[in-house]
């Protein structure tokens, strides 16, 4: 496995401001699955507490793990139907959360960590995307065709508030020696409460650049934008973790055989990741309609990764960054972060396959890092 755990002790400085996901839009909904009590898949043989799931998911190529469970059929042969619902914000995403609404929703790892400081009851088990932001800007602003965050200096730059591009622009910025504000040689932000919002706000002559997550790079160069840079290729942000898989900690309680049951139908669709491109490809299509090629780069460009590793010790990581550098309180993690339902499905499946590859890979990269 290319991924590695971020040494994301993110020295100076996340002056942040973190998050990535936010407000909800109306639902693509799954396609259609069998129904659980039709399958004869509970995991192990354990019963499943509930086999009606919700998952909810934002606009991104990089939540392709779910989009893969439906498509190929694992969701239904864990015995779980599972209907995808397509939100912009983490903010909602969390409300479904805790309304009962959704089960499990990919939710940016900073709003996680920030909706936790703040009490709400919710809890990261696994995760989704790593790496995968950056910022883009109109061409008229970078006629030499440069990289680096000083190309932001002197614009209005729109980014979304709570959120992990906001905080990898900070992080950026403040190594740079370069200060946000309205001032001459500053950069002005002007924040969005979506990152779909943020990228539109691009039409706009008042604004200059944006930030950008999966699909929009992609998106952004083929209509002429220019990269400001991608996370993945700045040292202080690689193999930063993102998106993390967030139930409600009462449901999560309530339901440990479902949980695992989902968990294993999301392992089984990062093993097909890694073995199918073009199937990968036509699955995320599905929900993620843009250019095949647009989801290649970012899927398999190198960008970021899809990954259901919980990744608990990087998370911890950004999170003591955080509170730190005082964006957030302090408090207990441990207490909001469950390792125990991955550890379990992934082990219930190289039991499976005991010299499965890619199976022994994800338990190597836990075993090191949990």
């Amino acid at each position: 496995m290319k991924k590695k755990l971020i040494s994301i002790i993110l020295t100076a400085a996340l002056a942040v401001t973190a998050g990535a996901c936010s407000a909800p839009s109306a639902g693509n909904v799954s396609a259609d699955t069998t129904p659980a009590a039709q399958t004869d898949a509970a995991p192990q043989g354990s019963a499943l507490e509930k086999t009606e799931f919700g998952l909810g998911y934002l606009n991104s190529t990089a939540h392709l793990l779910g989009f893969v469970a439906q498509e190929e059929g694992y969701f239904a042969e864990e015995g779980l139907n599972v209907t995808l619902t397509q939100f912009s914000s983490a903010a909602e995403l969390a409300n479904g959360l805790e309304s009962g609404k959704l089960d499990v929703a990919f939710i940016g790892s900073v709003p996680s960590l920030t909706f936790q400081s703040q009490g709400h009851d919710l809890t990261i088990f696994g995760g989704a995307m790593t790496n995968g932001h950056g910022y883009v800007i109109k061409h008229e602003f970078n006629t030499e065709g440069k990289k680096g965050v000083e190309l932001l200096v002197d614009r209005n730059v729109a980014s979304v508030k709570n959120s992990v591009q906001d905080a990898e622009l900070q992080i950026l910025l403040k190594n740079a020696h370069i200060q946000i504000g309205d001032g001459e040689g500053q950069v002005h932000i002007v924040y969005f409460d979506s990152q779909k919002d943020a990228y539109a706000a691009l039409a706009n002559d008042s604004i200059d650049a944006a930030s950008v997550y999966s699909p929009y790079a992609s998106l952004a160069q083929s209509q002429g934008y220019d990269i400001v840079y991608r996370c993945s290729e700045e040292e202080a942000l690689k193999n930063q973790p993102c998106c993390r898989q967030v139930a409600s900690t009462p449901n999560l309680a309530a339901n440990p055989n479902s949980y695992k049951a989902f968990e294993r139908a999301l392992i089984k669709a990062y093993k097909f990741t890694q073995e199918n491109e073009e199937g990968t490809i036509a699955d995320v299509k599905k929900y993620i309609d843009i250019d095949e090629e647009f989801i290649r780069t970012e899927v398999y460009g190198g960008y970021g990764t899809s990954v259901p590793d919980p990744d608990k010790q990087g998370t911890k990581a950004l999170k003591d960054s955080i509170v730190e550098l005082g964006y957030t309180e302090d408090y207990d993690i441990d207490k909001l972060y469950n390792t125990d339902v991955y550890k379990e499905a992934l082990d219930s499946l190289l039991a499976e396959k005991p010299d499965d590859a890619v199976y022994k890979q994800l338990k190597e990269h836990f075993d090191q890092y949990e």
